[in-house]
């Protein structure tokens, strides 16, 4: 590792940098941690002369190794800096409740939270209580691998900032495409099954009433594909989870009308051609193409249980063969295809989008920017010198290191590893893809990978690591099947909001995203005629949808000022 930082750039510093950011063992030094205080900050370099201990709190998936020290990479992390993590470590579907409690603890709580996971109102609170504190000075003074992400990428130290001015939490960045052909441009892409289509000499639809067509020959050809396909139970014509992320079937309507459809499940709001917000359940694309999708399920087109299941249920059906459409992130986690034949675009294949009223894609709100947590990871006040908890933590964001943290390592003691090391074109260490076989990405990743504060921009591929295949493939269908109908101009960027505004946001969308969730269900189940769909509107108004969009027209307008 090379010297962080020459002794004369930080020596003037270091006595006010400790003094006012916490540095002097913050609520009286007596946190989770035992960190040592006997690394001077002025001549911080990695290995430490000494082995220094800190303290951090993360979580790690079911079923995989709990002990984040016998992880691979902490353990090369741990050799490289001289840096022992006394690690307090949560299985991660207890997180959300345990981590709550770890929070309101300050004499108990480590020096910092590794995979927090912070939304906006979180990281706020815990700074206005001193829980956490603000990371910008140590960003400058010991973190030399993130300030080069953010002068390379300004934008994400933009995002990372609140209106203060002040960055409470190391983020998580994954760049995956940029813009429009981000990877995160479209969260619920549809499916579907080209091997039905085959066997029943169809062609893949590019209209609303081709596609009915397609599932109404699925619906009709049951007993013949249940017979070629050997498929145990019912022919389901199409499968989602309604208000679901990216099981919801809503990209579906995004021919209705004025084209905007309804890309953010979680607020329903976007931004149209003139930088105006509006809300998407009071577009008229939203009313017809809701009205269409009520069509569809009237004629028993759409699972009965859409509306109900949960994604167990979802993914047993998928794996069973029986839908003809689905919707999800990566049709390999709901149905029996593997990477080659969805590479050579057998058996499962995109849906383009169709064409109704018009043609177009309304990309996810934020998704220009591709993946990106604010909230990852924290400094707690309790660290007794943060000087050297931000350069631990800056280790993460060195390029070759990122890569490994957030999918998995190379030359572990297994049968299996996510890299090989390998040499670029230029002949420098890169990390490459290896081939998994018949194992699981997602089984593998979760394994060997760490997760927490990392950055992986798009500069990276070809140069310090490969791309993996599995987003490879999705970054293609995006860049060749959606990018070309992605005609909307603007999205809602990810911004910093106040604690005010963040908290009346919140307040606001608790009944408003509920109304809407509530008709969506109601309406394709059941049909809906005009006044329903003006009693939506109406309770839209009571619940001051207005007030929601004004403030999110202030950040847009902002943003794109």
């Amino acid at each position: 590792m090379t010297k962080l930082l020459k002794k004369g750039a930080i020596l003037a510093l270091s006595t006010i940098l400790l003094a006012g950011c916490g540095g002097g063992g913050g609520n009286g030094g007596n946190g989770g941690g035992s960190a040592s205080t006997d690394v001077d900050p002025a001549t911080l370099a990695f290995p430490l002369a000494e082995k220094a201990e800190i303290s951090g709190l993360t979580s790690f998936p079911v079923g995989t190794e709990s002990d984040p020290n016998k992880r691979t990479i902490f353990k090369r992390l741990e050799e490289a800096t001289n840096v022992h993590v006394n690690w307090k470590s949560i299985q991660s579907d207890v997180w959300g409740e345990k981590i709550k409690l770890e929070m309101a603890n300050i004499k108990t709580l480590p020096e910092f939270v590794f995979s927090a996971g912070f939304g906006d109102t979180d990281l706020l609170k815990y700074g206005k209580q001193g829980v956490i504190i603000p990371v910008e000075d140590y960003i400058d003074k010991y973190m030399p691998n993130l300030k080069k992400v953010f002068e390379q990428a300004p934008e994400y130290k933009s995002m990372c900032t609140d209106a203060d001015g002040h960055i409470w939490a190391l983020p998580w960045i994954e760049q995956l495409g940029y813009e429009k052909t981000a990877i995160q441009t479209i969260d619920n892409m549809p499916y579907i099954n080209k091997a039905w289509l085959d066997f029943l000499g169809l062609s893949v639809p590019t209209t609303t009433d081709e596609f009915e067509k397609v599932l109404i020959a699925f619906r009709d050809n049951a007993d013949k594909l249940k017979a070629e396909f050997k498929i145990d139970g019912e022919i389901i014509p199409m499968s989602f989870i309604m208000n679901d992320g990216g099981q919801d079937p809503m990209v579906l309507i995004n021919g209705f009308g004025e084209g905007i459809g309804d890309a953010d499940p979680g607020r329903h709001i976007a931004v149209n051609d003139d930088k105006k917000v509006v809300c998407t359940a009071s577009q008229e694309g939203f009313k017809k193409g809701l009205e269409w999708l009520h069509k569809l399920y009237a004629e028993n087109l759409i699972d009965k249980e859409a509306f109900t299941q949960e994604w167990s249920t979802y993914v047993a059906k998928g794996k069973s063969g029986r839908y003809g459409v689905a919707f999800t992130w990566d049709i390999a986690n709901v149905a029996q295809v593997s990477i080659d034949d969805l590479i050579a675009g057998k058996n499962w294949i995109p849906l383009p989008m169709l064409q109704a009223d018009t043609k177009n894609l309304t990309p996810d709100n934020g998704s220009f920017t591709s993946g990106f947590d604010r909230g990852r990871c924290v400094v707690t006040s309790t660290a007794k010198n943060p000087a050297l908890v931000c350069a631990w933590l800056d280790q993460m964001y060195a390029p070759l290191q990122s890569p490994q943290n957030n999918w998995g390592t190379y030359g572990e003691d297994d049968d299996f590893d996510i890299f090989e090391m390998d040499k670029n074109a230029d002949g420098e260490p890169m990390l490459k893809h290896a081939w998994l076989g018949d194992a699981s990405p997602v089984e593998v990743r979760e394994a060997e990978a760490v997760g927490g504060p990392l950055a992986i921009l798009d500069s990276y591929y070809g140069k310090y690591v490969t791309c993996p295949d599995d987003a490879q493939y999705r970054l293609d269908w995006i860049k060749d099947i959606y990018t070309p109908d992605m005609h909307t101009k603007y999205i809602i960027p990810n911004v910093f909001m106040t604690t005010d505004d963040t908290k009346k946001c919140s307040d606001l969308q608790a009944d408003i995203t509920k109304a809407i969730n509530t008709a969506k269900s109601d309406w394709v189940m059941n049909g809906f005629d005009d006044a329903a769909y003006n009693k939506l509107q109406d309770d839209l108004k009571k619940y001051n949808i207005d007030e929601l969009l004004g403030i999110y027209q202030d950040y847009v307008d902002e943003y794109y000022k």
